[in-house]
């Protein structure tokens, strides 16, 4: 039929990417917050209730300390919407760049690494919130844990979403 609109098949029964990227950014965002709690903890006796309120310092600045349990919820929900905002961010570049979706192993500790960059030397200092501790072996942990519990897993879950999405998975 002449101006008849079809639609294609692929998508059929298919979850969209998207998912997969919710997914992702709420898979990071959780191991990210459950490690920042669980190290800060262990290392310096900080509670959690301070980890999610220096999130909140980013917006708030000194004033989320002093905020309970409320600054602290505006902390987490802060965390959770960087970490999908950080998927997003992948799952865009990946489309245009098919490499990165590709070849996810690869991608997702260069995206790690610059995730680490962006936050610790752009984000924090151009926020109100206190700069994070220095220590050589500190800074090391926090590239080992963005290349590998926030760059790999956003590559992968965006990969999978692809896949699934075109019918190669």
């Amino acid at each position: 039929m002449a101006g008849s609109r079809t639609t294609t098949p692929v998508a059929a029964g298919r979850t969209h990417p998207l998912a997969y990227v919710l997914a992702g950014g709420l898979v990071v965002g959780t191991v990210d917050i459950v490690f920042a709690m669980t190290i800060w903890d262990w290392w310096a006796d900080v509670p959690g209730l301070h980890v999610l309120q220096t999130a909140a310092s980013g917006l708030l600045g000194p004033a989320s300390f002093g905020g309970g349990v409320r600054t602290a919820a505006l902390g987490l929900v802060l965390h959770f919407t960087i970490a999908l905002v950080m998927a997003m961010v992948f799952y865009l570049a990946a489309r245009r760049r098919p490499v990165l979706w590709r070849r996810p192993m690869e991608a997702g500790i260069v995206y790690g690494f610059l995730i680490y960059g962006a936050m610790y030397h752009v984000l924090v200092p151009l926020s109100p919130a206190p700069p994070g501790p220095s220590a050589p072996h500190w800074i090391a942990l926090n590239v080992v844990v963005h290349v590998l519990f926030i760059g790999l897993p956003i590559a992968l879950f965006v990969r999978q979403g692809l896949l699934q999405w075109r019918g190669e998975s």
